[in-house]
């Protein structure tokens, strides 16, 4: 469940923090240097922008986010409009709400399930404080020169709740996308608040995730984002989860005892949504300040959540396509196997995403698997399927050495996941899992022994 950078080369990204822009030049210039590498940009800018302009993003903004990071918001956002990318946003703004309703008097009332209900007094100051947190969005981008419209109410239709049983809330049963594609057709970023209206005009208080969700699926988006103070999903031990492939970690994440309801109930929509998009399409979860790493970079700096793929183990060759797992390997490295390679191994395990797109090929040496392999191809960086396939591995193997070149940019991210590390002038040893001397050593003295399994020329180029 974390993104690996792959074994090709890639520079690590800066974290950055909120902005104050004084120009638009500025605010290119500084938030470009803080993703650290422009060939990671370029290459997501020209996925995007292949997208048709209405489909490239829908992002959900919680009422926090709007409430206390409205600059890194809109300088996120303003970004996007700079190099060219239309997103849809849709926003909260529960907490907002809340002291509007504070402030004017108003009870909240639960139900016996512990269930809000929202009164005619709630729902006509929703109206209100939506409107002016919608206004607040639009203005905030206007003055970065970022071209916004406000839409606070048209979009959803809605019914009441199980016949009003929670007052004024309502579930989303349609989408009207007449006036987001004015907005857009006009070079224009639609602002949407998640309100519901029902066929009578009356206005209904939607949740925002399911909106959110409802809007997806009738955009068909390359990509939803959820936007909160969190910087993504965390972890039992507090870390950022860095990315879920759903078809390989759902069942092991959704059973943890340390998920909250919430995040359970948020995981599971996000897979309600996937499940019903094309498998191109992903969803992120970040903070404002962190949007453009998330979207431009492998690394990322939330959590990406895809649909994925299943990650099978293999105890030898038999049941794999050689040829691809071949071209795999090629094309990660950039250079030719030897051709006694598969000849040569004692294979351990080897584990091999359903479209070839990452492997991992274990040997046993010294009593110990060894990891022999590790790539993903330039495809597959950043979609977390390398990520997966490391979580697996390591779940799978108690015990673990391996070697990389000691200039491999990857090997920062090696050291995280590791217990221990020797280096020579040439190659570094990682290993986790070891914890006798006599044991570490072996493995050392193993691992630089081994011979070459690569040509020492690149693709393309003559010995």
């Amino acid at each position: 469940m974390t993104r690996v950078p792959d074994d090709i080369s890639q520079s690590p990204a800066l974290r950055s923090g909120p902005l104050r822009p004084d120009s638009a030049e500025d605010l290119m210039v500084r938030l470009l240097q803080n993703l650290g590498s422009r060939k990671e940009v370029e290459q997501y800018l020209r996925l995007f922008s292949s997208v048709e302009e209405q489909r490239f993003a829908v992002i959900k903004v919680s009422g926090g986010v709007v409430q206390s990071e409205l600059e890194a918001l809109a300088s996120s956002i303003a970004f996007l409009d700079k190099v060219g990318l239309t997103p849809v946003i849709i926003h909260g703004a529960g907490p907002q709400l809340k002291q509007a309703e504070e402030a004017a008097g108003v009870r909240s009332t639960v139900n016996e399930a512990g269930e809000r209900v929202i009164s005619a007094e709630s729902i006509g100051l929703a109206r209100k404080v939506f409107q002016r947190e919608n206004l607040r969005i639009v203005n905030a981008l206007e003055a970065l020169g970022t071209r916004a419209r406000p839409i606070p109410t048209g979009v959803f239709a809605a019914e009441p709740v199980d016949d009003g049983r929670l007052g004024y809330v309502g579930n989303v049963t349609g989408v009207d996308l007449e006036a987001i594609d004015a907005s857009i057709q006009a070079e224009q970023i639609p602002v949407l608040a998640s309100l519901g209206e029902t066929r009578t005009g009356q206005v209904l208080n939607v949740n925002a995730d399911a909106a959110a969700h409802r809007l997806a699926l009738a955009i068909v988006p390359f990509k939803v984002v959820f936007l909160s103070p969190e910087d993504g999903i965390r972890g039992e031990d507090g870390q950022i989860i860095s990315a879920i492939n759903l078809e390989e970690d759902y069942d092991t994440i959704i059973a943890e005892p340390w998920l909250t309801s919430a995040t359970r109930n948020k995981l599971n929509e996000i897979r309600s949504m996937l499940q019903k998009l094309p498998p191109s399409s992903s969803v992120a979860v970040a903070s404002p300040e962190n949007l453009a790493r998330e979207l431009f970079t492998h690394k990322g700096a939330g959590t990406l959540i895809r649909m994925g793929e299943r990650i099978r183990c293999h105890a030898d060759l038999s049941s794999i396509d050689k040829p691809r797992l071949v071209t795999l390997l090629e094309n990660s490295f950039g250079r030719r196997l030897l051709t006694d390679y598969f000849e040569k191994k004692p294979f351990y395990r080897i584990y091999l995403a359903d479209s070839y797109r990452a492997t991992a090929i274990l040997t046993m040496e010294a009593g110990v698997p060894y990891l022999d392999k590790f790539a993903v191809t330039t495809e597959a960086q950043g979609d977390g399927v390398g990520g997966s396939l490391w979580q697996r591995l390591s779940r799978d193997n108690e015990q673990l050495f391996w070697r990389s070149r000691v200039d491999n940019e990857v090997n920062p991210w090696y050291f995280q996941r590791s217990d221990g590390a020797y280096k020579t002038d040439r190659w570094t040893v990682f290993w986790y899992g070891l914890s006798e001397y006599d044991d570490i050593k072996r493995c050392i003295d193993c691992a630089l022994a081994m011979p070459p399994t690569l040509k020492a020329h690149s693709i393309g180029m003559t010995p």
